[in-house]
């Protein structure tokens, strides 16, 4: 285990993962940052695989982790060969899970690259056999299938020749460039040859040239070692500086925690897991369950019409009817037992919503934590990766502020001299056009007066004679002083070949002193690393039988505390009912009559004799209606044929009136009035 943990730490610290991390450091990831690593070292493999978990579901992930190891063939080994175990500790984070999975995946990186890249193109697209009896859709497939075998020929084809490693242009053109190099270099080493052999002991020359090159390539190549050593000591010193400021701030944070505190905390956890774990997952899954036991029988039934919604509707109001009925009857019962039971209840469900809200804030909290601290570690590795240091703190910000200060008033002052030069350098800029423009003016002055005296071009003629002479003055005197600069220049070679060779005594004796200092660290640094190793071996298999222990320890005390609690709400339950029948008893077997009033037998024989008094005085008030509804149901009758013959009568009267009154005379009063 602690070899697949190294190998694991030491492929994310390289290319292209550059994690950062130790065993220490890479053993106490949380879960979710564990499950980030996975999904890290899955985007490289395959790049539609980089995606941020907190932006994700877990079930997302799960379910995108598990296709890519389906197509990638990872096969769980060991305790993960039940496939929903394996699920789970991939969903959670678990470390027993996670680390074959890397260890794996690390391992045959290229390859699984590969096997990802081409996965996208070879996974077969599986039809229903309904489905291709359509000509289309059988045309399109059978395409497909064609396209995936030219696919399979080609990437083959381009294996080959990306195997064999050759390329013809290629090689072409590499072959026409070394010829023409080689071209050139002959002509150069003979046109060099010709020069030199004129001069005298030109193979010595020669020699003393070649140790020299030879000298000097030696010389670049301790000087660039010596700066190699040179970055390793300051990247060990920088490092030396980062692992003790990481051990001063554990060990504040060690000396600062009580175990009082560490314990409280621990219990607080614990109760927080317990009731996420007993009561609000369960509920949550129950609630699930419903949700999806619903839908799956609405997706099961056939299609509904509007017919049947109609007829749904009508079910529901009569349901509704139906509850409304009976919380009237409930309503009307008033029992004053049933409302203090309903307030308690109320209180209860107002309590657990509280409950359940606190918990979750508390979940939100801690997850908004985890993210920050995800967060300001990312920040830390960038900073660590922009310049190789720390952030600042404290004093060490306070003196990098006052250097900052005093930098900014250097800066202001060479500004400010910058600013200087520039102003002067224009104004000789200045002076200098106007001194062309003088000199301008003067030979065109000049030019005129010759013009004038028939000499035209005479100072251009003279100014050419005089620099023509300049340059075979300057040709005679290089000629005469070519043997004597060839002269000099060996001199110079010879003393400078001296002067390097004592130069470079000291530093090869330095040299081989850093060496034997360089072998001699490195040996004490193999000794102390696998010593560490040994050590990190061993504290990790005594922090895993630790870690089992206090699960199963746990477990245990999460077993018989539920078991406490059972027997406990069991014998509470049990002295409740002990007590009712005790006070029944009592109430029973007392001879105050108020006492056996109180008792519940007393309660419901009264309730059974009242009862019993109202069903009589209804079937006696039954028995009456069904003596008088005949009669009275003939009276009924009687009535309403009684009104219809009153309301025949009213209209033939009317209808009468109507008829006599048009057109009659009426003697009333002794007087005759005609009536129109």
């Amino acid at each position: 285990m602690s070899d697949q943990i190294k190998f694991i730490v030491d492929s994310l610290n390289k290319e292209p993962f550059r994690k950062n991390y130790n065993l220490i450091t890479f053993d106490s990831l949380e879960p979710m940052q564990l499950l980030q690593v996975l999904s890290d070292v899955l985007a490289e493999i395959d790049p539609k695989q980089l995606v941020d978990l907190r932006e994700e579901m877990p079930e997302q992930t799960a379910k995108r982790m598990l296709s890519l190891l389906g197509i990638l063939k990872y096969k769980p080994s060991g305790n993960a060969t039940d496939m929903s175990t394996f699920r789970q500790g991939l969903v959670i984070g678990s470390k027993p899970v996670i680390y074959p999975v890397l260890h794996w995946l690390l391992q045959r990186t290229n390859e699984l690259k590969k096997r990802a890249y081409l996965a996208r193109f070879l996974i077969k697209l599986e039809v229903p056999s309904e489905f291709l009896q359509d000509e289309t859709v059988a045309d399109t497939n059978k395409q497909y299938e064609e396209l995936m075998e030219a696919f399979k020929t080609l990437h083959k084809e381009y294996e080959q020749l990306k195997a064999s490693g050759f390329s013809t242009a290629e090689i072409r053109k590499d072959i026409s460039a070394m010829e023409e190099e080689k071209d050139q270099l002959i002509k150069r080493v003979e046109h060099l040859k010709k020069r030199v052999e004129t001069a005298q002991n030109y193979q010595w020359m020669l020699k003393i040239a070649r140790q020299l090159r030879v000298e000097k390539e030696r010389e670049e190549y301790l000087a660039q070692q010596k700066q190699e050593q040179k970055n390793q000591l300051f990247h060990a010193v920088q490092r030396l500086q980062r692992v003790q400021n990481q051990l001063k701030s554990m060990r504040q944070a060690a000396a600062d925690a009580k175990p009082e505190s560490l314990m409280k905390r621990l219990e607080e956890e614990i109760k927080f897991n317990l009731y996420m774990v007993t009561e609000k997952f369960p509920k949550e899954l129950e609630n699930k369950k419903k949700e999806l036991h619903f839908l799956q029988k609405v997706v099961s039934e056939p299609a509904m019409g509007h017919s049947d919604l109609l007829e749904l509707e009508s079910k529901i109001n009569e349901i509704n009817t139906e509850i409304n009925q009976l919380i009237e009857k409930k309503m009307m019962r008033n029992e004053p037992i049933e409302g203090k039971l309903s307030l308690y209840r109320q209180q209860a469900s107002i309590i657990s919503r509280k409950k359940e809200a606190k918990a979750e804030e508390l979940q939100e909290a801690k997850e908004k934590l985890a993210s920050l601290e995800r967060e300001a570690s990312l920040k830390r590795n960038q900073t660590r990766e922009f310049d190789g240091t720390e952030v600042l703190k404290g004093d060490e910000f306070k003196r990098y502020v006052s250097k900052l200060r005093s930098k900014s008033t250097v800066f202001k002052k060479k500004h400010q001299i910058i600013a200087e030069l520039k102003a002067e350098f224009g104004l000789l800029q200045r002076t200098e056009e106007l001194l062309k423009q003088r000199h301008e003016n003067i030979q065109q002055q000049l030019q005129t007066m010759e013009e004038k005296k028939g000499i035209s071009g005479y100072s251009y003629t003279q100014e050419e004679l005089e620099r023509v002479s300049a340059l075979k003055s300057e040709v005679d005197e290089m000629k005469g002083r070519t043997l004597d600069d060839m002269s000099e220049m060996v001199k110079k070679l010879n003393s400078l070949v001296s002067e390097k060779k004592s130069a470079l005594a000291s530093v090869i004796k330095e040299l081989r002193q850093l060496r034997q200092k360089c072998q001699e660290l490195t040996q004490e640094c193999d000794e102390k690393k696998s010593q560490y190793d040994s050590c990190a071996a061993g504290l990790e298999s005594n922090r895993s039988k630790l870690e089992q222990e206090v699960r199963r320890l746990r477990e245990e005390c999460l077993q018989e505390e539920s078991r406490y609690h059972y027997t406990n709400c069991m014998i509470k339950n049990l002295e409740v009912q002990l007590r009712r029948a005790t006070d029944e008893m009592k109430a029973y077997i007392s001879s105050d009559q108020q006492e056996k009033r109180k008792a519940i037998r007393e309660q419901y024989t009264k309730n059974i004799a009242e009862q019993e008094n109202l069903g009589k005085k209804l079937r006696e008030k039954q028995k009456v209606v069904r003596e008088s509804h005949g009669p009275n149901m003939k009276q009924a009758k009687m009535w309403r044929d009684l009104q219809q013959l009153m309301e025949c009568k009213k209209q033939c009267f009317l209808k009468q009136q109507s008829q006599t009154s048009i057109g009659q005379v009426i003697q009333e009063g002794g007087e005759d009035r005609l009536i129109l």
